[in-house]
This record gives C-alpha cells, sequence and structure tokens, in this order.
C-alpha cells in the first residue's frame, strides 16, 4: 500500500505477493479481489494495483480526484516498473497496461475496459522492437486508439468500425489482424484525426494524461443507464462504487503461439463438471466477448497448445476448491505462457445453479445450508421457463449456440429501444442483433428472448441472458441480420420487424413463427434442493388459486394451503356472469335471491373441486371483493347484448349501469360493505363454503376452509360479517349433519385496520395483510394510475423500488408490523400471512419471516421461489422479533 493518505487507497499485486485478500471485496472490488487473491496463491498474474472502490463515489460526486491519489497512483506506477523492468512512456521496453472496473458484486459487461494503454507514436516502436513483430504493435496502437476514442472520449464507435471495414476492403482481408503494417499505421492516423474533429481536442499522447482518463471513464461507466438498470434488475445498491484495476499488458495478439479466452470450471448452462469456455488464437480479449470473431471451444486448446491447456485445467481445478463455487476465468497465452487476468465467481442459469449446488454437496466442497444459501431465489425463474411443445408444429429456421435455457415466442425487434417500448405495452418481443453490446441491456431485460447471429457461449448475449434468465440462441447458423432495414435473412428466406419467431435457448433451435410453449419438466436436483430447504425454513408457502387447475399446479410446486382464493374471479365468464348481471339488476331481494339460487351450485362446484385439489391443506377463501360495477358492460353495444341476453330494456339497464359508476371505486362499495349492504351475498358465499366443505368431509376427504372478510376497517363491520357467516354455517352443518372445523379472519389492507388490529383481533381468528390494497391507501397511489410517473420516480432515485413489486417496509411495513403486534397482543393464537403480489420477492419473504409470520402466499410459479427465500431467511437468522409463530 502506498501514499501518505491514512487510510490507503491503491493496493499493489505482484511477485508471489498482494496487499490485499480475496476478502476485500467491498474494498477491491470483485476483480481487484480475485487478482490479488491468485497472486496471493502462487498462480501467475501480470502485475498491477487496484484503486479501490469508495473512491468511485467520491469522484463521481465531486468530479475531481482527491490530491493525495495522485501521488499513490504514481508510487505504485514506480513499483510497477521495478516489478516488470519496463518503464511507462519509454522507448524501450515500454510498460503497457489495461485499465478494468470491478465492483465488489460482480456486474458482467457493464462497464468500462481499455486495453493497451501507454502507446503512443514512442512506445509503439520499442514495443516493435522488443516483439520483433511491427504489424503487431500497430495493431494494439490501433486498438488503443480505437478503444480509448469510444470509452474515455465517449464517441460513436461507428465512423471507427467504418474506417477498419475499408481498410479490411482495401487490403482483401476479412480478419483484422491479417491487415499489413502499413494499413494499421494509415489507420492509427486516421482513428486519431477523427477523434480530434470529433472530440474538439488532439487525442492525448502523453501515457499519464491516457491513465488519468481513463480512471475516470472507469468511474463514470459507473452511471451508464446499462450499470444502472443491471443494479435495479438485481437489486443491487448504487453506492458500492466501482474499483478500478490497472495491469500490465500481456499478449494473446502476438502471433500463432499466443491466444486468450474466457474458460468457467464447470458449463454455465447445464452444470456439468467439465472446463468449459472459449477462445482465440492470435487475438484479445475483446475479440472473444464481442462476438466479431467465431470463437474456438476450450476443448479444442488441448489440441493446439496442450501445455497451456493442462496448466489452466490444473489452475481451475486450485480456484474452484479453494472458493467452493464455479470460477469464471479469463486468461492470455503470451508465447506459449499463460496468464490469469480474473476470477471471479461464475454466473450460471437457474438449472446450472440448482444441479452445481447438490453435485458440490455430493463432493465434499460444501454443505447443504450452503447449497440452499447460495442460490438466489429469482434464479429459480429459469426453471420454470417453458419448453416448446413436443407435438407443436414448428417450421425450423436455423440453430445456433444454447447459449441460455428456456423457449420464448415474440416478434422480431431490431432495436434495444424499440424492444423496450413494445414491452412496455404488452408485446412479447424477440431481441435480433448481430452481436449485442452492453447499450443493448435494457432491449434484453424487456424481451422474451434474444437471438444473435455472432458470438459465442461467452458473449455478452450469452453472458447477460443467463444471468438475467432469458432464453438465447447465439452464433445462429447463416443468420444475417440487417438491422439498418429492419429483417433478418436465412438461406434466402427473410423476416421483417414483426413478424413471429420462436427461440429455443437449449437445443440452440430457431424456429419461424409462434410455437406452442409447455411448461417445463423439473430435474431430479430441482426436487432434492427443495428438499433441503423445506427442512430449514419455518415459514410456510401457500398459493394464490382461483381455480382447480392453479390448485393443483401450487401443489405441485411444494403449495401447503391456498392463502387466497379470489371468489370474484368465478363470475366472470359464461352463464355465471350473466346470473352475477342479473342479480346486481334486480330490483328487490327476492329477485337478487333467485340470481344468487343460480350461482350458489356454480360456487359450491369450484369450491369443492379446490378443497379436493389440497388434500386437507387449509384453504383462505375471500368474500366478494370488488365493486359490482366491474361485472357490468361499459360500451353501448355491450349494455344493449346484456339487455337482451336477460330479456330487459336498454335503457333500464343502461340506467342501472350509470346508477353504479363511482368517482373512486378503489374507495367505494366494494368489500366487507357490499355484504353489509347485501347480506344475502355472503349467505350464498357462506353457504356455497361450507357445502363444498361438508361434501368433501362426508366422503373421507381432509378439508380447512378459511373465510376471509376483506377490506375491514372496523371491528363491528367485522363483527356483522361474522354473525351472517356463523349462522349460515349452522345451519349447513345441521342439515349435513357434519361439522367441518374452520377458522374466521380478515385481510388487512386498509391502515385503519391495522391502526386498530387489536380490536378486530378480539373477532377475527387470522389476519392476512393484503399487500396490493394495503400499498395503495398507505401510499395514497393508485396502481392502475401510478405508471404515468412511478418510472420517472424510479429512474431519479426518488424511490429505490416499485412498492407494488418490493414491500415497502419503511412504510407499509411499518404498519403490517404494529398490525401484528397488536393483534398477537390480543390474540395470542392469532394466524398471520401474506396474500399480495409481494408474497413471491425474496425480501418481501424475510421480511414476513423476520415478523414471525405464519405463511406467505403468492402465484403457482413463484412458490418455489418464496419456499427457498424462506429457507434462505430462517439460515440467516435475520430475524427481528420472536420467531415464535402462533401454533393453530
Amino acid at each position: 500500500m502506498s501514499g501518505t493518505y491514512s487510510q490507503p487507497s491503491v493496493y499493489f499485486f505482484g511477485q508471489g505477493r498482494a496487499d490485499g485478500t480475496a476478502t476485500m471485496k467491498d474494498v477491491l472490488g470483485g476483480k481487484g479481489a480475485g487478482l490479488a487473491e491468485m497472486t496471493n496463491l502462487g498462480i501467475p498474474v501480470p502485475p498491477g494495483f487496484t484503486i479501490a472502490a469508495s473512491l468511485c463515489i467520491t469522484y463521481l460526486e465531486t468530479q475531481q480526484f482527491p490530491p493525495w491519489l495522485r501521488s499513490q497512483v504514481e508510487t505504485s506506477l514506480q513499483r510497477l516498473e521495478a516489478a516488470t523492468n519496463r518503464h511507462f512512456g519509454g522507448s524501450e521496453r515500454p510498460l503497457l497496461v489495461s485499465v478494468r472496473s470491478g465492483a465488489p458484486v460482480s456486474m458482467p459487461g457493464m462497464m468500462e475496459t481499455i486495453l493497451n494503454l501507454g502507446l503512443n507514436d514512442r512506445t509503439v516502436a520499442g514495443l516493435g522492437k522488443e516483439s520483433g513483430n511491427e504489424q503487431f504493435a500497430w495493431d494494439s496502437y490501433r486498438r488503443f486508439v480505437q478503444m480509448y476514442s469510444a470509452v474515455v472520449l465517449d464517441l460513436d464507435k461507428g465512423p471507427f468500425e467504418k474506417m477498419l471495414e475499408a481498410a479490411k476492403h482495401r487490403a482483401g482481408v476479412e480478419r483484422d489482424i491479417d491487415l499489413p503494417t502499413a494499413e494499421f499505421k494509415a489507420l492509427v492516423k486516421q482513428f486519431k484525426a477523427h477523434a480530434e474533429k470529433a472530440s474538439g481536442k488532439p487525442f492525448p499522447d502523453d501515457p499519464m494524461e491516457q491513465l488519468w482518463g481513463a480512471i475516470a471513464a472507469v468511474f463514470e461507466s459507473w452511471h451508464t443507464r446499462r450499470a444502472i438498470d443491471y443494479r435495479k434488475l438485481h437489486n443491487l445498491p448504487d453506492s458500492m462504487g466501482t474499483a478500478v484495476n490497472i495491469v500490465t499488458m500481456v499478449y494473446g495478439n502476438l502471433g500463432e503461439d499466443s491466444g486468450t479466452g474466457v474458460a468457467f470450471t464447470r458449463d454455465p448452462s447445464t452444470g456439468e463438471r467439465q472446463l468449459y469456455g472459449e477462445y482465440l488464437i492470435n487475438a484479445q480479449g475483446e475479440d472473444v466477448v464481442s462476438g466479431t470473431r467465431h470463437v474456438e471451444p476450450i476443448a479444442r486448446l488441448k489440441e493446439q497448445m496442450p501445455a497451456a491447456y493442462a496448466e489452466l485445467d490444473r489452475i481451475a481445478r486450485i480456484l474452484e476448491r479453494h472458493f467452493r463455487d464455479v470460477q469464471d476465468m479469463e486468461f492470455t497465452i503470451e508465447r506459449g505462457k499463460l496468464y490469469m487476468l480474473q476470477t471471479r465467481r461464475g454466473q450460471r442459469s437457474g438449472q446450472a445453479a440448482v444441479r452445481i449446488a447438490c453435485e458440490m454437496v455430493d463432493e465434499g466442497l460444501i454443505d447443504q445450508d450452503e447449497a440452499v444459501a447460495r442460490i438466489p431465489p429469482n434464479d429459480l425463474n429459469q426453471l420454470l421457463h417453458p419448453m416448446i411443445n413436443q407435438s407443436s408444429k414448428v417450421d425450423l429456421l436455423t440453430s445456433g449456440l444454447p447459449a441460455s435455457p428456456g423457449a420464448a415466442s415474440g416478434k422480431v425487434s431490431f432495436s434495444a429501444d424499440e424492444a423496450e417500448a413494445l414491452a412496455k405495452k404488452g408485446k412479447a418481443i424477440i431481441l435480433v442483433r448481430r452481436e449485442t453490446s452492453p447499450e443493448d441491456f435494457h432491449g434484453m431485460v424487456a424481451a422474451k428472448g434474444i437471438l444473435t447471429a455472432r458470438g459465442g457461449m461467452t458473449s455478452h448475449a450469452a453472458v447477460v441472458a443467463r444471468g438475467i434468465g432469458k432464453p438465447c440462441v447465439a452464433s445462429a447458423q447463416k443468420l444475417t441480420v440487417d438491422e439498418e432495414h429492419g429483417c433478418l435473412s436465412v438461406n434466402g428466406r427473410e423476416l421483417k420487424a414483426g413478424d413471429w419467431i420462436t427461440i429455443d435457448g437449449g437445443s440452440g433451435k430457431v424456429y419461424a413463427g409462434k410455437a406452442e410453449l409447455q411448461a417445463p419438466v423439473l430435474s431430479a436436483e430441482f426436487t432434492r434442493l427443495m428438499e433441503w430447504a423445506d427442512k430449514k425454513r419455518h415459514l410456510k408457502v401457500r398459493v394464490n388459486a382461483d381455480t382447480p387447475a392453479d390448485a393443483h399446479k401450487g401443489r405441485d410446486f411444494g403449495a401447503e394451503g391456498i392463502g387466497l382464493c379470489r371468489t370474484e374471479h368465478m363470475f366472470f365468464e359464461g352463464d355465471r356472469l350473466v346470473a352475477m348481471r342479473e342479480m346486481i339488476l334486480a330490483q328487490d331481494l327476492e329477485g337478487r335471491k333467485r340470481a344468487l339460487a343460480k350461482l350458489l351450485p356454480m360456487q359450491r362446484g369450484d369450491f369443492e373441486s379446490i378443497f379436493r385439489a389440497m388434500e386437507g391443506y387449509p384453504v383462505t377463501i375471500r368474500l366478494l371483493d370488488p365493486p359490482l360495477h366491474e361485472f357490468l358492460p361499459h360500451a353501448r353495444e355491450e349494455v344493449e347484448e346484456m339487455a337482451k341476453a336477460l330479456g330487459k330494456p336498454a335503457e333500464e339497464v343502461q340506467r342501472v349501469v350509470d346508477s353504479m359508476r363511482e368517482a373512486n371505486p378503489m374507495l367505494g362499495l366494494r368489500g366487507c360493505r357490499l355484504g353489509i349492504t347485501y347480506p344475502e351475498i355472503t349467505q350464498m358465499q357462506a353457504r356455497a363454503i361450507f357445502e363444498a366443505a361438508c361434501a368433501v368431509a362426508l366422503r373421507k376427504g381432509r378439508v380447512q376452509p378459511e373465510v376471509m372478510i376483506p377490506l375491514v376497517a372496523n371491528v363491528v363491520e367485522f363483527r356483522k360479517q361474522a354473525l351472517i357467516i356463523r349462522e349460515v354455517a349452522e345451519q349447513v352443518f345441521r342439515e349435513k349433519q357434519i361439522t367441518v372445523p374452520y377458522l374466521l379472519g380478515t385481510m388487512i389492507e386498509l391502515p385503519r385496520a391495522a391502526l386498530t388490529a387489536d380490536e378486530i383481533a378480539r373477532e377475527a381468528q387470522f389476519f392476512s395483510f393484503g399487500t396490493n390494497d394495503l400499498t395503495q391507501t398507505t401510499w395514497g397511489l393508485s396502481r392502475d394510475d401510478a405508471g404515468r410517473f412511478l418510472p420517472y420516480y424510479l429512474e431519479n432515485g426518488i424511490v429505490e423500488d416499485d412498492p407494488f413489486q418490493v414491500l415497502d417496509q419503511a412504510g407499509v411495513g411499518k404498519l403490517i408490523e404494529m398490525a401484528a403486534s397488536l393483534g398477537r397482543k390480543t390474540r395470542a393464537d392469532l394466524k398471520l400471512g401474506i396474500c399480495g403480489e409481494h408474497g413471491g420477492e425474496p425480501r418481501s419473504v424475510t421480511f414476513c419471516d423476520s415478523l414471525g409470520m405464519n405463511y406467505v402466499s403468492c402465484s403457482p410459479y413463484r412458490v418455489p421461489i418464496a419456499r427457498l427465500a424462506a429457507a434462505q431467511s430462517s439460515l440467516s437468522e435475520r430475524g427481528t422479533v420472536d420467531r415464535t409463530r402462533a401454533t393453530v
């Protein structure tokens, strides 16, 4: 460590010793910590130094470097010169460096890198003389000017690429590296002239000026759109910042005895235990990940450079055993000698993560608890991706590399911006690119899947797609993408923007048209991991299910009951909707009862099927909640159709429709207010529930109904509805000559209910927190209208998360905590659960567990995610209150 500042900011590594270790990720970033650890392990790493990540935020806030940083960097440069016997800016044996980012949490491809820094008209001659390869030296110089112009000077890449293509055309070559020295020299001159014209200042020749410009650019890349989008997607804080790594250059583009590549210690798509990756001979790292050249699988390196491959394989095993996790490594071979440039935790698909965790337990590298703890719950989404139905008629278009698993259908889009815009309108999109770049990240997130014409299994498209759980096919054969004119072609077939295609990221196949998709088959490893998770968690996980099909799906995914059955969803179709509308239009009690009598057997049959599907697990049924106008048509033509179906005059129906309109329906006549105003509705629903429960019980089935009264704000409301329900229950039990145990509770979805929970708990046996409406009423905003301003709030940091996706623990969470505490003070055995959309969001699950809730409930496909999140919460022991749960 160097400099006079009291807190070290620059950390050196080299010659078998490093100032840092792998435990210092928060300081050195993941890349810097990995370089330091490999150095300490005796693994061949080019020497260098790391500038601490904390200085990134300081620089971004002040737009200047602390004065003491310059002396620390200069001291470290001197150490680097001594370690390499080179001179920074020297004409003989010049010291050249790479400048690379490295956040405490891996953000692959999101920030910037500059290679070959230190080259100018003087040092390029020294590099050519030392290497004996003038063409290599000028190729490196061309690369540096091109990369520096894009990253540091923030110039458009397009003109540089066009000049390069023109040079290759003049020389009659296809690959950059085959250009003659004279063309490289001409390109450097052209590039620098263009950079000066476009930026308004000469291209910097002073290596120190280059270095400080690069350091600033890496810091600035923390605030690029793609980096911000990535952090939002993965719930990473903006306050981390990125470290800057300055590392001695080693060259993979020195000739046929040199190369560069990316390797994983296991297959990141499938989890198979084998060295996996890609490389290029006579290339630099950017060539591998950019997709501009067709890469070779790592297995071929064993044939081309057996000694280098054996050394790489040996180091891969050392690193995986040392870190006890899959490693993502970058390497360069310079004239036969292997250098490691990076090791970090390897990003992997959800399928691979589960397999790797299970196999590492079997290998003794980790235990079951660590296997459960290390898999991000949302990664399980990828295992639940649909597959192409084998019976579906498909039209094979082409095939490529299976870069990220899962199948997806969507309309073709050639622009990340367009893909995002169309996705916001609810369109299913497949983003199609020649190759993706970091600037495409937002479009990749929005798309259902990604298809590229270039790039390998470790290309930007592949790595990002696996990280965000999107299907991806890369390097599709004979695929030509014309992004400018919005079309693609394969073997003479042409598709345009807006045409449907289907990709299968597991097989690499691409189909024209919209294929039929089906649910995936879960692996034995998935079942095994979930069994381990279930042993660790305290929190039960239920499913939100309104139909028997949803109930069965929830049970398939391990749900332990239904936390929310929305009875209104049973009324929105066919004869049910007609009967419901007849009830609403009835002029008197008898008319309403006649209509409700038609609905009774329909509801009873639904409940009976759901009880049977749950096989004795508890089923929470919410009584009718939405305002009645939601069941009525609004367009004139639809009103006339309804009037005809009901045999009523259209004018009469229109008057009823108009009378039902409310200024604010969300806060109007709905929930328990409906049941109090029209008690016959509550009577019918209660009878349907208890008749269904008795029917199941009489056939020796197990059943646990829980009746939930919605939108209670006052204990008197609950009491009135509860009296009706209990009276109906007793009537049905007498009629059926059987008694079924049941619970009676309420949904806490209004702030007043939370504030008076102690009063309500005198009557209610359970609380289910309806966090969708509780969020709306706490924030004072409508979920349907929030889209007009909430994206702006998120982009500008006014709120960190969408409160409808991630539970607002500071606001809504305080109300929930208060209600839970007040409720259990009154009733010690009060059952607590959550049934809003937050029930399947991992951070919200952890919060619910910390409050000692009994269960969370979520949609069927979120059940495994909630199970894993609940297990991780138990393992973390981060609960803030007594975890003792009510025994019910």
